[in-house]
C-alpha cells in the first residue's frame, strides 16, 4: 500500500532514521512507498475538483487528455494545473503516444489503479 503522509522534513528524516536503525539491527525491513507533504501542500492537493479528477482517472485504465477536457468540462489551463500537481506527487503518469489518425495524444494513467488510497491530514 502506498502512503501519503502529512509532515515536515524533520518527520521524513525521523522515519528514515527509524528504517536505518531496523537495518542496523538486522531486522527484515519491508519496502515502503511513502510520499511526505507539508500541510499547506496537502490541503491544496485535496480540493474537491482535484479529488474528482483523480477518482475519474482511477476508474478508467487509460484516459486521453481530450476526453478529460470534454467529459469534465474543464479548461485546458485548469486541467494542466491539476494534472501537474497530481503528477508531481506521483498519483498519475502523463505521457504521449502516437496515434496514426490524430498524431500525438496525451495519455493519463493512475499510479494507484487497484490500491487503496487513504489521505489524511492533521490541522
Amino acid at each position: 500500500m502506498r502512503e501519503i503522509k502529512n509532515g515536515t522534513l524533520n518527520d521524513f528524516f525521523a522515519s528514515a532514521k527509524e528504517t536505518a536503525r531496523e537495518i542496523d539491527q538486522g531486522k527484515q525491513v519491508t519496502p515502503k512507498y511513502i510520499i511526505w507533504m507539508e500541510t499547506e501542500d496537502f490541503l491544496y492537493l485535496l480540493k474537491p475538483a482535484r479529488r474528482f479528477l483523480l477518482k475519474y482517472i482511477r476508474e478508467h485504465s487509460k484516459v486521453y487528455y481530450s476526453t478529460l477536457t470534454q467529459e469534465l468540462n474543464k479548461s485546458r489551463r485548469s486541467l494542466d494545473r491539476d494534472l501537474d500537481i497530481l503528477s508531481k506527487y506521483q498519483f498519475i503518469n502523463v505521457y504521449q503516444e502516437i496515434d496514426p489518425r490524430y498524431g500525438r495524444r496525451k495519455v493519463i494513467e493512475s499510479n494507484f489503479k487497484n490500491e487503496t488510497m487513504e489521505l489524511r491530514t492533521v490541522i
